[in-house]
């Protein structure tokens, strides 16, 4: 990489995630209430029955992956990660990340959920601070000085 970064460990970019969330939901308060969201549906016998994803949670899923990837695109992080002086880039280039790139990296969050989280509990433990999404997409996290 460069001297005026170094690779973002696993606090911080935990940090930066949290933010995050909280400006999704806080921004997805009044959209849903304008739009509408996905309802629950409750059985007869007064128990949630299951329901799969609805279109309109669909919708919000897409508006939220096209958020964080263009985030990442164009500002090189997500409103967290710049709060935190964080910024995602191309991990041989230093460059910000193209839209493949962003994709592949949304994407990756699934593998790196599944089981018990440990694709991003990785990052703990790389040697350049990579979790399972960041290998996929070949991105880093860098913290700058």
């Amino acid at each position: 990489m460069s001297d005026k970064y170094e690779y973002a460990g696993f606090w911080i970019r935990v940090g930066a995630a949290i933010i995050d969330s909280i400006i999704v939901i806080v921004a997805m308060i009044p959209l849903t209430m304008i739009f509408g969201g996905g309802e629950t549906t409750v059985a007869s016998d007064g128990f949630s029955s299951f329901q799969f994803m609805s279109t309109s949670d669909w919708i919000w899923q897409i508006i939220t992956a096209v958020f964080y990837i263009f985030c990442w695109i164009k500002f090189a992080g997500t409103p967290g990660k710049r709060l935190l002086r964080l910024k995602v880039l191309d991990e041989k280039t230093g460059e910000n990340v193209t839209v493949g790139q962003g994709i592949i990296r949304y994407i990756g969050y699934i593998p790196a959920t599944l089981v018990f989280f440990i694709g991003l509990i990785w990052v703990a433990f790389d040697a350049k601070k990579q979790g399972w999404h960041d290998k996929m997409a070949k991105t880093v996290v860098v913290r700058e000085l």
